[in-house]
Order: structure tokens, then C-alpha cells, then sequence
């Protein structure tokens, strides 16, 4: 192929360097069929953008038998598509429609509020454009019964009941996660299995392809922008000669949500550093034969922070503080203790190392309200891993101290700057009198407010300002809660990785064959200010005080009044 070996993205090494070191409704068959083989079915929101409709839709393209034994539920491919109210009713006439490939352990409900904002604005000028969220096939593997379940009834002890009291929801008890043998089928489903899923996808929603070519712009969110990279260059019809069946010609242009459209590593000169993943030293059948065995987990995990508990502990924080934002939480104490959930809440909430390695103060030692258990999870003032990070607003309510572990604020005054990648950009701060009040969360739009008390680092200078938050928590907490469609991915599976990673080994990308794939089209890159994209270059749009999360989240309206960048920029793309 004429390629260098093909490493994995950013956020991918840094999932897989976290999980060295230390984390719907079930996609059951169609609902509301109406044409053999797909069902749409309309989603019910709160969203403040209310002039965009949204709409599960579903449609059963089987897996091969190659894959193995797997759930019925995992021959259907889904997607959340969003609209305008007053657009039309067929994607066909519409104006342009985006087509996201999700990032690493996300799911389609990630894109609900980029999606709506991106909508809304292209309305505003006159066009209408959908954008449409895929999910992956082991998405299917996921229950949300008990989320939905608590959402119907305003209840989040409802979904704990049902994840960890083992109590029924409409006559259905919770299966427990999938075991590594449960998952077996995953061993078969990489690179090639999702770029085909796309390309299947896109040509049974849209089947002539010179609409597909015409209205189609494709791209994505973090690992979304390398698997757009293979799809671009992917060849279809196992005729390397032919060219309408390329993925580049089922596009018009590119889309990048702070990552690049590249096969290869942005941020790190291209190359993958194989010391963070060493199996991958060993040759792709080496990998092969470990997934084949069971030796190398078929879905991305660790003991604490990254698998598939951790991942639905997210939704039910979100329910949580959806419901309820002031009421004080009870996550880390009504559901039964479990070594996964006590590492995990020893990790995020651990001032430094010697409380860590004493487990004191504890989290359960605290009083938050819901909001403030949301932010203390995923804000990136909080939450240590980068590519889980956003900007949602601050600790309130109480004194606030500097948070060092896992590492230091002052990375780079040690000589450490170079884990930002890992780690983040923001200094991490934590609640400091336990047994004390009751902590509570500054919005990201109260930052800077007159009643703001403005916490300072030991260094004296501010943890955060205005211009450093960009999500609202409560939408935040509603798109984790509210879709048919998770906002997280529980069974990520490992072979994507490692495909991408060995892709220039045989039989793995063998049909990655169109390598001006990329450059066919033009190219909108949407950087975070704090996030993962790689150095910015002429053209690219970056977004200010943004970290990786935030270029999905990130409330319509920002501080001071601005528009959001990054739906208002990939509006006028589309309308270009």
C-alpha cells in the first residue's frame, strides 16, 4: 500500500495508556416499523433548542456470519437524526447532511447538543441540513432500561435499583455486564467492520450515490476523525479500479471535531509510541491470537475509571443531576459498594497521594448536590484524563484546594508539561472540609458573576475565568440521560485500535486503497483551545477555552453573549 504503519489517535493511546495504568435502551429489534428492515422513532427532548426535531432510526444491515455468535440486536445499525422542525421530512431533499463517526467510548447521544446548535444556525441562514449521530454495532450491547426507566418516573434510585439492587423494571432484571466471553463476536469487529457499516449505512438512506456525493459531509469526534480518514480511503466494491464506490465519493467535505482527518497521529509527528501499548510489537497476529483467546480483552477496560460500569455510572450521574441539580447526591452511597466504583470515586476524588493511599478523606465523607457530582466526574478542572474533559463551571459552596494526584498542577515547572496530552491543561482543584457544607456547582455561565468567590490555586491565581467555560452542566446532564442512544459506548472494542494501529500489516486495511481519499474534499477542522486536535494550522477554526468534550457540548449561547464556534462554523461549511 505504499504506507507507513498506521497508529492509533490521540485519544485512543490515551484511553489505552489510562487503562495500562489504572471506564440506552438496549438496541432491541425495530419499534414503529414502517418499511421492512428500519423503523424511525421519534425522541422526545427537553433541549431549550426547541426548533430541532430528533428521531432514532434504525435499520437491520446483519453482520456476516465470519463475525460469529452475537445478539440479534447487533444486526441493526442505528443513528439519532436531528432535523428542523420545518424541514423536510425526506433526507433526500435536504439541503446537506452531516454524518459523525463518534470518538473513542462515545456513543451517538454525545453529538445532541452540537447537533442541534449546528441545525438551528444553518436554519437561521436559510438552509436545512440534517446531522446524523451513528452509533457503532456494540452499542447494541448496552441496557438503558433502568436510565429510561428513572427518567419516565423522575426517580434516579430507580436505575440504581435496576443496575445494582437487581430489582425488575417492566418485568426485565439487569443480565450484570458483559464478561469478556459474553463479547466474544467483538475479536471480529474493527477497522473494516465499522468503515463498511458507514458506507452500508449512508448508501441505504441515501441510495443514489450521486446525491450521496452531492448533500453527504462526513467526519466526526476525536477517534471519529481517523476512522473518517480510512472511510475517505476505503474502496467498497473489492474493485480497486473502480472509483464511484469509494468512500471519498460518498462525501463532499470533511468534518473534524478536535482531531484531524488523518490516518495518522495528530500531536505526535506521526508516529505511535508502541512502549504504551507493547503487545502491538508483536505483529498483528500476534494481537489477533490474543483476542481469539480471550488473553487480550475484546472490549476496551480496566479495573477503575474506563469499562463498562464506570461508562453507565455516567448516565446515572446525569440522571441525577437532570432530575434533581440541588438535591444532595447519594451516588456514591445508596448503591452497593463495589470495588469498581470505590477505586474510581478514590481516584477522581483524591486530593493527593497520601490520601489516595489512605482512602481518607473518602468521597462518601463529602455533601455535593447532583450538579456538583456531575462536574466532580467529567469537568476539567476535576476529571485527570483529558479526552474525558469539559468545561462546565466550578466548585462552589465551601474552600477548594489544589488537587494533586494523580499528578501535580505544576507539570510543566517539574518538567512534566508533555502529560498535558494525558492529562489536561486546566489545574485540577477539590472540596477540603469533609464532613463540612454543602458543596455545590457554579455554572459555567455564573462564572465571573458578582457573587462569584473566584478560588485560587496555592500559586494565587484563579482556577478558572469566564472565558474557560463553555458547556452548561444541565445540558450536559440531559444528554447523558435522555437518548434512546447513550451518550457513552460501554464495549469498545479493543481490535479498533489495534487495526488502526497495525493497519499497514496484511489483511487488516487491505482495501484502504484510495490514499487522495482525504484530500478530495475539503476539510473544516474544529479545534479545541485545550483539546487533542494537534497543532492548529491556517484555516482551522479553534475554539477559546474549549477542552475535548466541550466541541460537542458546548452551550448556543456563550459568555459574554457570543454564538458558539463550533456549530456556527460546521453550518456555514455545510452551507458552502
Amino acid at each position: 500500500m505504499g504506507r507507513s504503519p498506521h497508529p492509533l489517535g490521540a485519544f485512543a493511546v490515551l484511553a489505552a495508556s489510562a487503562a495500562t495504568l489504572l471506564a440506552v435502551t438496549t438496541a432491541a429489534g425495530p419499534v414503529s416499523a414502517r418499511e421492512p428492515g428500519r423503523s424511525e422513532t421519534p425522541v422526545a427532548s427537553g433541549s431549550p433548542v426547541t426548533d430541532v426535531t430528533e428521531s432514532v432510526v434504525r435499520v437491520k444491515v446483519p453482520l456476516p456470519a465470519s463475525a460469529g455468535p452475537h445478539p440479534a440486536a447487533c444486526d441493526w445499525l442505528s443513528y439519532l437524526r436531528f432535523r428542523h422542525k420545518d424541514g423536510p421530512a425526506s433526507p433526500a431533499a435536504a439541503d446537506r447532511i452531516l454524518v459523525a463517526q463518534p470518538g473513542i467510548l462515545e456513543g451517538a447521544g454525545a453529538f445532541d447538543s452540537v447537533a442541534r446548535n449546528t441545525v438551528s444556525a444553518a436554519a437561521r441562514s436559510g438552509g436545512h441540513i440534517e446531522f446524523w449521530a451513528l452509533d457503532r454495532r456494540s452499542n447494541c450491547l448496552e441496557d438503558g432500561t433502568g436510565i429510561q426507566a428513572g427518567l419516565r418516573a423522575k426517580d434516579v434510585h430507580l436505575a440504581v435499583d435496576y443496575y445494582y439492587r437487581q430489582k425488575e423494571v417492566d418485568g426485565r432484571k439487569f443480565a450484570g455486564y458483559q464478561t469478556n466471553d459474553q463479547v466474544k463476536w467483538l475479536q471480529n469487529v474493527g477497522l473494516e467492520q465499522t468503515v463498511r457499516d458507514q458506507y452500508d449505512l449512508m448508501v441505504r438512506e441515501l441510495p443514489d450515490q450521486a446525491a450521496r456525493r452531492r448533500k453527504m459531509m462526513c467526519g466526526g469526534h476525536s477517534l471519529g476523525g481517523v476512522l473518517t480518514a480510512f472511510f475517505a480511503e476505503w474502496d467498497f466494491d473489492g474493485d480497486h479500479s473502480t472509483t464511484g464506490d469509494a468512500g471519498y465519493n460518498q462525501c463532499s467535505g470533511y468534518f473534524a471535531l478536535d482531531t484531524r482527518i488523518s490516518t495518522r497521529l495528530p500531536g505526535f509527528g506521526g508516529d505511535f509510541p508502541e512502549e504504551w501499548v507493547p503487545l502491538l510489537r508483536f505483529g498483528a497476529g500476534a494481537v489477533q491470537a490474543g483476542l481469539e483467546t480471550g488473553v487480550v480483552p475484546r472490549a476496551l477496560s480496566a479495573p477503575a475509571v474506563i469499562n463498562t460500569e464506570t461508562m453507565n455510572l455516567l448516565a446515572v450521574a446525569g440522571l441525577a443531576a437532570r432530575l434533581d441539580p440541588g438535591g444532595v447526591s447519594d451516588l456514591a452511597t445508596y448503591p452497593p459498594p463495589s470495588f469498581n466504583t470505590d477505586t474510581t470515586y478514590r481516584i477522581l476524588f483524591s486530593k493527593d497521594y497520601p490520601a489516595f493511599l489512605k482512602g481518607s478523606p473518602a468521597v462518601r465523607d463529602f455533601r455535593f448536590t447532583n450538579a456538583a457530582a456531575l462536574g466532580g466526574l467529567l469537568d476539567d478542572n476535576s476529571q485527570p484524563l483529558a479526552f474525558m474533559q469539559a468545561s462546565l463551571g466550578f466548585w462552589d459552596g465551601g474552600k477548594i484546594v489544589d488537587k494533586e494526584f494523580p499528578a501535580p498542577n505544576d507539570l510543566e515547572g517539574i518538567g512534566l508539561g508533555g502529560l498535558t496530552r494525558l492529562l489536561g491543561t486546566e489545574k485540577k482543584a477539590i472540596p477540603d472540609e469533609p464532613g463540612g457544607p454543602l458543596y455545590t456547582w457554579r455554572n459555567f455561565d455564573r462564572v465571573g458573576a458578582p457573587d462569584d468567590p473566584v478560588h485560587t490555586s496555592k500559586d494565587g491565581t484563579p482556577f478558572t475565568s469566564a472565558g474557560k467555560e463553555v458547556t452548561d452542566i444541565a445540558e450536559l446532564a440531559r444528554s447523558l440521560s435522555e437518548h434512546p442512544l447513550d451518550f457513552t459506548e460501554h464495549y469498545f472494542p479493543t481490535k479498533m485500535v489495534t487495526d488502526i494501529a497495525l493497519a499497514a500489516a496484511p489483511g487488516i486495511a487491505d482495501d484502504a486503497v484510495h490514499e487522495n481519499g482525504v484530500a478530495a474534499n475539503p476539510t473544516l477542522n474544529l479545534e479545541a483551545e485545550g483539546g487533542l486536535g494537534g497543532d492548529p494550522q491556517p484555516g482551522d477554526v479553534v475554539a477559546p477555552g474549549y477542552q475535548h468534550i466541550d466541541v460537542l457540548t458546548a452551550s448556543a449561547v456563550q459568555n459574554g453573549g457570543r454564538p458558539e464556534p463550533v456549530s456556527a462554523n460546521l453550518a456555514a461549511f455545510a452551507a458552502g
